[in-house]
C-alpha cells in the first residue's frame, strides 16, 4: 500500500522542481525540456535528477542551483544529482515545450529526424509564418544549441533549437 501522504510529497516535490524555467530560454521549463528526469524523495530528501541537455551547456549549474533552490522553497531539503546516461535528446522534448518554442519564435527541433538531422541542414519550419522555405544562416544562434535561420517568405530570421 503506497502512503498517501508520501505519494503527495513526492507530487508536491515533482511540481516544484517541473515549475523551473531554462535560463537561456524562459519560456520553456526543465520539465518542458525533459532535462528533469525525476524527483523522488530518500528519507525525507528531495531528490532530483536532471540531465544537461550536452556535456558543456554553460547552464547546467545555474538549472541545477535553481531546482535546488525551488525544492528547498517548497519546504523540502533538497538534493540534485546530475544524470549523464542516457543521454539528453531533443526527442525528450514535451509537445507543450515544442509549442512553447514556437510560440516564443524558436522553430522546435525537428522529431523523429535520427542521427542524420546532425548533418545536413533540415527542413525547418518558420515560426513565425509557418513557411518551410527557410535557410540556415549560421550553424550557432544565441546560444550553442540553437542554430540562426531566416524565412524567405516572411524574411524574419529566427532561432532553431537543434536537433541532439
Amino acid at each position: 500500500m503506497v502512503n498517501v501522504c508520501h505519494q503527495e510529497s513526492a507530487e508536491a516535490a515533482w511540481e516544484a522542481a517541473a515549475a523551473v524555467p531554462d535560463p537561456e530560454v524562459p519560456c520553456v521549463t526543465v520539465a518542458d525540456l525533459g532535462i528533469l528526469r525525476w524527483v523522488r524523495l530518500e528519507d525525507g530528501v528531495a531528490v532530483a535528477g536532471v540531465t544537461p541537455t550536452y556535456s558543456g551547456c554553460p547552464a547546467t549549474l545555474a538549472i541545477e542551483f535553481a531546482v535546488e533552490q525551488a525544492l528547498r522553497e517548497a519546504g523540502f531539503e533538497a538534493r540534485v544529482e546530475r544524470v549523464m546516461s542516457p543521454p539528453w535528446t531533443t526527442d525528450w522534448i514535451t509537445a507543450e515545450g515544442r509549442e512553447k518554442l514556437r510560440d516564443y519564435g524558436i522553430a522546435p527541433p525537428v522529431e523523429s529526424g535520427g542521427k542524420a538531422t546532425l548533418f545536413g541542414a533540415p527542413t525547418v519550419a518558420c515560426p513565425r509564418c509557418g513557411s518551410t522555405d527557410t535557410e540556415r544562416l549560421s550553424e550557432f544562434g544565441s546560444t550553442p544549441c540553437k542554430a540562426h535561420y531566416r524565412c524567405k517568405a516572411c524574411a524574419e530570421p529566427f532561432d532553431y533549437f537543434k536537433c541532439l
